[in-house]
């Protein structure tokens, strides 16, 4: 009896979505492959675009954050490509919540689709607080110093500093209430994102034009004599030179600046408003990802030039940089431009991602049914957006925006090695998927055995139902070793000293994984004529579930605590009511 309850749990846990009966999110619009590569570009050189450069820089990477933004757009890249694979397998408007619903089963896309509930609300906050700066930057902060001039006499000091953002989220909340088709829009929204394109190419020229090469190689005598001429506080010098925080804040900053590239993945949710989605789709996300590592670089490599790392205040903002180089004139133009772009930014999806996350989970009852109005009634989307911006108040007091990067990421993270996993699992199995697929593995009796001989000389030239569990079961261990790798690789200090105890371990660990690795190899694929496959399967997927195991790792204990209650919340929700009232059952 034990045995039979625990098989049923188990095979709630697995179960899998029908495509047939998969939501769909339509606009009306038609898109072309231009358009896809515009709305990823738009959304991918979003809002961080303005500071993130300057807080990786100040006190994590230096110069070397060139180097970082390479490391995160090939991470995003990646993953990039296992999303252009799921969009012409399954040609549905969707996001990593679906591909993992049809493919590896309920829990895990519970899972994602909590995580980007998280992701996108981190994201939000962190939009609230681009425009705060945007807003006060447009008077050179003379806002935030009034304020703080002439409140904080009668109010605590952390209230003073925080209520220009109280002003930001009434503003977002009235744009939210006045909710309306915004077919129109995207047109503005493309002309602001070329208009921001040429900006940033600007910056960028500008970069070569009065950047200094020597601020690549700064020792401590222009640290010193910076402090003598400034007369602003200096950040961390480190150890000078390119790398200045050394290797260990090369992951850092990778892991922060991964927040830049994670907009792609909205072009996915447009499949069914492509001409082509087996074509448009794949080619709109390399594009926009490939523009967008070249824009996050050429930004990155003019701020470092024309400002020394260490003059670079965490908080601050792209525009900044022409002050320090007096060209007074850039700075307005570029803060007028950052001002409108995070308007258009937030007017084009503030909450909105959010809400159809919570609304496609709500509907296939992973969460309370009472969570499908907020997005096919009005007055639902209107309570939704109060109780969303009263707990973006409460949040901003308490979240930092390195917390709020890291709380973004971590969960945008794991969705992204999940779909890697989905794509590692798919294209080892029987040719149907969904249910049918299910029930043939429940009601037909297996008569392949397991040998060593059928784990590297499969009979069959095409997947069975033997090779797929056989493939799935490996890609598990992969996830789990790869997993155990980062975390010993995480303590690299005691490899570099010869310490024979963690080298013993990363041996071993790659000898499992190599063989298992192996196994999967010799495991056939599937024949399935596709416009876009992953090329060099398994290796691909499996590099991406490595990088961003990696980068998770450069996280901090305050971001995984954060996280962890973010997650016991969510399973508390799942198995005290998703599990017995999924849809899927």
């Amino acid at each position: 009896m034990l045995r039979q309850a625990l098989r049923r749990f188990g095979q709630k846990l697995v179960r899998r979505h029908p495509l047939e009966e998969v939501f769909e999110y339509k606009t009306g619009r038609s898109l072309s492959t231009l358009d896809l590569v515009a709305l990823g570009v738009g959304r991918t050189v979003g809002v961080g675009v303005y500071f993130l450069a300057n807080e990786v820089a100040s006190n994590q990477a230096g110069p070397s954050i060139v180097i970082c933004v390479l490391v995160a757009g090939l991470t995003s890249l990646l993953a990039g490509l296992c999303y252009a694979e799921f969009s012409t397998r399954v040609p549905h408007s969707g996001s990593a919540y679906l591909y993992n619903f049809v493919t590896i089963g309920e829990l895990w896309a519970f899972i994602t689709g909590w995580n980007l509930v998280l992701s996108f609300s981190a994201d939000a906050f962190i939009v609230v607080q681009a425009w705060s700066m945007a807003f006060d930057l447009m008077f050179t902060n003379r806002i935030s110093e009034t304020m703080h001039e002439s409140i904080s006499e009668q109010v605590p000091q952390f209230f003073a500093d925080n209520v220009n953002y109280f002003f930001v989220l009434f503003l977002f909340f009235f744009m939210e209430v006045q909710y309306m088709g915004r077919r129109g829009f995207f047109r503005i929204f493309k002309v602001f994102t070329l208009v921001k394109l040429l900006v940033l190419s600007f910056v960028i020229i500008s970069g070569f034009i009065k950047g200094d090469l020597h601020n690549w190689k700064l020792t401590e005598e222009d640290y010193i004599q910076a402090g003598l001429n400034g007369t602003s506080s200096l950040g961390p010098l480190g150890s000078g030179g390119f790398v200045p925080f050394g290797f260990q804040g090369i992951l850092r900053g990778s892991a922060i600046s991964f927040y830049a590239y994670i907009g792609f993945s909205i072009i996915v949710t447009r499949v069914k408003e492509s001409h082509t989605p087996q074509r448009s789709i794949p080619m709109g996300i390399v594009v926009s990802l490939l523009i967008s590592v070249l824009v996050y670089f050429g930004v990155s490599a003019a701020l470092t030039l024309m400002v020394p790392y260490y003059q670079l205040r965490p908080g601050s903002t792209l525009p900044e940089v022409f002050l320090h180089i007096g060209w007074a004139p850039a700075y307005y133009v570029v803060v007028i431009v950052m001002f409108c772009n995070v308007f258009v930014y937030a007017y084009w999806s503030f909450t909105f991602p959010i809400l159809l996350v919570i609304y496609m989970m709500a509907e296939d009852g992973l969460l309370f049914p009472v969570l499908a109005g907020i997005h096919t009634h009005t007055y639902g989307r209107i309570a939704a957006t109060v109780i969303f911006v009263t707990i973006a108040a409460i949040m901003v007091f308490f979240f930092g925006l390195t917390d709020l990067l890291d709380l973004r990421s971590v969960g945008t993270l794991i969705s992204y090695s999940l779909v890697a996993f989905c794509v590692l699992i798919i294209r080892y199995q029987p040719e149907r998927m969904g249910n049918e697929v299910q029930g043939q593995e429940e009601n037909t009796p297996v008569a392949e055995k397991l040998t060593l001989q059928a784990l590297f000389f499969p009979d069959s030239p095409t997947p069975t139902l033997l090779s797929g569990r056989v493939v799935y079961v490996c890609s598990s261990l992969l996830a789990l070793l790869l997993t155990l790798l980062c975390l010993v690789l995480a303590h690299w200090p005691g490899l570099l000293s010869g310490d024979p105890g963690p080298i013993t371990v990363v041996v071993l660990l790659l000898v499992l994984i190599t063989g298992i690795t192996g196994v999967i190899w010799r495991q056939p694929q599937s024949s399935t004529p596709l416009p876009f496959k992953v090329p060099a399967l398994p290796l691909l997927p499996l590099l991406s579930i490595f990088v961003n195991v990696c980068l998770m790792m450069q996280m901090t204990a305050g971001t995984w605590l954060r996280f962890g209650v973010w997650m016991l919340i969510g399973f508390a929700i799942y198995f005290s009511y998703g599990i017995q009232q999924s849809l899927v059952a």
